[in-house]
């Protein structure tokens, strides 16, 4: 339609003179509207439409100057006109002209009827014009909401798309190349309503229910119902949206085709749907037992129409499915069950009613609570629990050694002769008229065991005791005591061997190997044998050392009278050891400065003891061999010695009424102070080892140097002499001493006579600074070498010696 409008518009034909352009604008049956350019000049413009095929005359149409366009009438439908615009001025003269060609549209077509029998759609019936190649069907709501034209080729033709019962205006319009007619004169339609949407369900094998939504503007509905492959049909009107159809066939397929009509009487869309019912009840069920390694029970029955699947039940809550086939199995079968065994069919619609129920009894279950009793030694008896649906029991008896026995009973008991050691396999079968029960538990009794007769015990450490026996049948495992008394010690083990430790020392215990087994337990009947553990290690008390190479060793006896005991010093080069059958005990000859771990242990006809716990042992450190003392200055001296062995701090004393030093140190020296001038001091030293031990050593006493003189002066004398003076302290009046001076070029030495306190030295250089010493003469006639000086500077007074002045004391060099 586009394409064709186009067509109309754009058509054109250029001007044969003065450029004067026209072209076709619309087109209807009896009219042509025409376009042209302006002419300048033109005081009018003159349309002629003349008919190019036909003898009918031609039609015109005078405009002013001004116009562009105009339209002519009262032309023949579906007819080719020759289009000539020409251009004049005042005079009506012709200024230029133009000529197209177009063809008028067809006749107006008249709707015949308009129908709607789908709820979305309108049918228009119109008569078909001469020269049409189309139609448009226009669609207009009274509302003005919804406007459509469709295009279509012949009548009738169909409006889509609409909404159900709603009024349109409906109006046809034909067309062909040249454009379209006038719309015919329109006529009111309402479409119809819709289909009520159906819900179908089948409550039993022989029902339909069908429900539906109310259909808006429906006031009445229609259902047919027809059964697939039969022409039987049965139609049914009602005001209610439901209906339920009966008397109908099990599993079969039924189609329900649902109408609403709306107030004016017109019926609405139609909709079909199809629904089978129920199937009807299994029949000829049959129940019997399955044969093969999988017991079950196989149910049989006879298929029935419309169903997909059969499930079989039990009463016990089993089932089984099948598709097609008329049988199907429940497995796994319980024993011991009267079951009831129904089945039911199934199709889209649902479950059949259940058929009736089969009756069938299984084998029945296997005993349980079986258990054996060994009334008395070689005689058992095995016994288990009533089981019911049973008519006898028959139980069978096989020894671990391939021997085996049975018996038939109504019972529920069963005599076999048994042995100790071995292990029985006890089964027990239940037996009905539908076979023998599956196998139960299978009892494993084992028998006492026996006790083992070549026990062997040896004690193998001095609290351990081992015993060894051949091993016994039936014995799983062995259980080995040690009683004394209230105190029992276990072992427990898979092996004929065990060693019982932690025992009591010197204890006599009873020993017993018990044979034992899970099931069965321990033979508490096997005979005890004694043996005795090694004796209990003494404890040392204590350790003295009563002199320097003697060891008193205090210990206890814990054990019977009969024992000894040794006490040995370890050493790490010799060893010292004492015997007695009591304590205490002497290690003698042990020598000083040495350390040795203290043991003690017990003997008896048994055994040897554990060694006690050891004690450590230090003798005390040997005194040095050699020690010297050395005076350095008036009061301090210089003490040395050898080293002691084993010791490791020395405390070094000079002892003398008028006092005395010590001195406590690491090393073999020692500088020692406050020493007493002129005195005898006694000599001795403690050697202390790393322990604490002491040992205490005497020497050689020491006599002190005589003491310095003090107050020592230096007087000038005639003859160029000088005399020093100087003032005994605390010494003997017979003491000697010597006297010198000390000068840069000369030195002079004075020897006083005996008791004198000064003495004069000649012929003394003047004009030379001296260092005067006066000294104390041993005697042995050392002098003594760390008495003060004193400095004195003598001038000279003319050749003589001149002023002595004082300048100061200094120390031994």
């Amino acid at each position: 339609m586009l394409k064709l409008l186009m067509l109309l518009t754009l058509t054109e034909i250029c001007a044969t003179q003065n450029d004067i352009t026209l072209s076709v604008f619309t087109v209807t049956s009896k009219s042509m509207t025409v376009q042209w350019s302006g002419h300048t000049g033109a005081s009018s413009y003159k349309i002629t439409a003349t008919p190019k095929n036909s003898p009918e005359p031609s039609v015109f149409a005078q405009f002013s100057g001004n116009s562009v366009m105009g339209s002519v009438n009262s032309l023949s439908p579906n007819t080719v006109y020759t289009m000539q615009v020409e251009a004049m001025d005042n005079a009506l003269n012709v200024l230029g002209s133009a000529e197209t060609e177009e063809t008028t549209a067809p006749e107006v077509p008249i709707i015949e009827q308009a129908y709607s029998k789908q709820s979305d759609s309108i049918t228009v019936e119109f008569t078909e014009v001469s020269g049409a190649t189309s139609y448009i069907l226009r669609a207009e709501s009274e509302m003005g909401d919804f406007f459509s034209e469709t295009l279509v080729t012949s009548s009738p033709g169909t409006v889509l798309q609409l909404q159900p019962y709603t009024d349109y205006s409906l109006s046809v319009m034909s067309v062909n190349s040249g454009g379209r007619s006038q719309p015919s004169r329109p006529i009111q339609t309402k479409t119809v309503v819709v289909a009520p949407e159906l819900n179908t369900s089948s409550p039993s094998n022989d029902t339909i229910r069908v429900t539906w939504s109310p259909v808006e503007y429906a006031v009445l509905y229609t259902l047919c119902i027809i059964r697939q492959g039969s022409d039987s049909r049965l139609k049914l009107n009602t005001t209610e949206p439901t209906v339920t159809f009966g008397d109908l066939e099990p599993g079969t397929v039924y189609c329900i085709k649902g109408t609403a009509w709306d107030p004016d009487g017109r019926p609405g869309d139609d909709l079909t749907v199809c629904q089978i019912t129920r199937p009807p009840s299994p029949e000829a069920v049959h129940v019997m037992l399955t044969q093969g390694r999988s017991l079950g029970i196989s149910v049989n029955w006879q298929i029935v129409q419309g169903a997909e699947i059969y499930t079989a039940l039990s009463s016990n809550g089993q089932n089984c499915t099948s598709t097609a086939d008329g049988y199907c199995v429940i497995t796994p079968l319980d024993c011991g069950q009267n079951h009831s065994v129904t089945v039911i069919a199934h199709n889209r619609a649902g479950p059949s009613d259940p058929s009736l129920p089969e009756d069938f009894v299984t084998f029945p279950c296997p005993p349980e609570n079986i258990w054996v009793e060994e009334h008395e030694a070689g005689s058992c008896w095995v016994a288990w629990s009533v089981v019911p649906l049973v008519e006898y029991y028959k139980a069978f008896i096989k020894r671990d050694d391939g021997a085996e026995e049975s018996c038939n009973t109504t019972d529920t008991t069963c005599q076999f002769h048994c042995m100790c050691g071995y292990t029985y396999l006890t089964t027990v079968f239940a037996h009905n008229q539908a076979g023998p029960s599956p196998q139960g538990d299978v009892l494993n009794y084992t028998t006492i065991p026996c006790c083992p007769e070549d026990v062997s015990v040896e004690l193998v450490s001095t609290e351990t005791l081992e015993i060894m026996w051949s091993s016994v049948r039936g014995a799983e495992l062995y259980e080995t005591t040690a009683a004394q008394t209230d105190d029992v010690i276990h072992c427990n083990d898979t092996a004929p061997v065990c060693a019982l430790s932690d025992l009591k020392c010197n204890t006599v215990y009873s020993v017993v190997v018990t044979p034992c087994s899970e099931l069965r337990g321990c033979n508490r009947t096997c005979k005890p044998h004694s043996h005795e553990t090694a004796p209990c290690s003494p404890e040392i008390l204590n350790v003295t050392q009563t002199n320097a190479t003697t060891v008193r060793v205090s210990f206890t006896t814990p054990n019977s009278p009969n024992a000894t005991y040794t006490v040995t010093a370890i050493g790490r080069i010799d060893t010292h050891t004492c015997h007695s059958l009591s304590t205490p005990c002497e290690l003698t000859q042990l020598p000083c400065g040495t350390t040795y771990e203290v043991i003690a242990v017990a003997n008896t006809a048994t055994g040897r003891s554990l060694p006690s716990f050891s004690v450590p042992l230090e003798t005390g450190p040997c005194c040095p061999t050699s020690l010297n003392v050395e005076q350095v200055t008036q009061a301090m001296t210089n003490v040395t010695w050898s080293p002691g062995h084993g010791a490791r701090s020395y405390i070094t004393a000079l002892t003398s009424p008028r006092g005395h030093a010590k001195c406590h140190t690491l090393d073999t020296h020692c500088m020692m102070g406050c020493i007493t001038c002129g005195t005898n001091y006694s000599v001795s030293l403690e050697a202390i080892s790393s322990t604490g031990h002491k040992s205490h050593c005497s020497y050689q006493g020491f006599s002190s140097s005589a003491c310095c003189p003090t107050s020592v002066k230096l007087y000038r004398m005639a003859n160029n002499s000088l005399r020093v003076y100087w003032r005994s302290s605390g010494l003997p009046q017979t003491q000697n001493h010597t006297v010198d001076l000390y000068g840069t070029s000369s030195n002079y030495t004075c020897i006083p006579a005996t008791r004198s306190s000064s003495c004069d030295v000649q012929e003394v250089m003047c004009g030379d600074v001296y260092t005067v010493v006066v000294a104390p003469v041993g005697q042995d006639g050392s002098k003594i070498s760390f008495c003060p000086r004193r400095m004195y500077s003598v001038s000279c007074s003319g050749s003589n010696v001149g002023m002595v002045i004082y300048r100061g004391k200094r120390s031994v060099n």
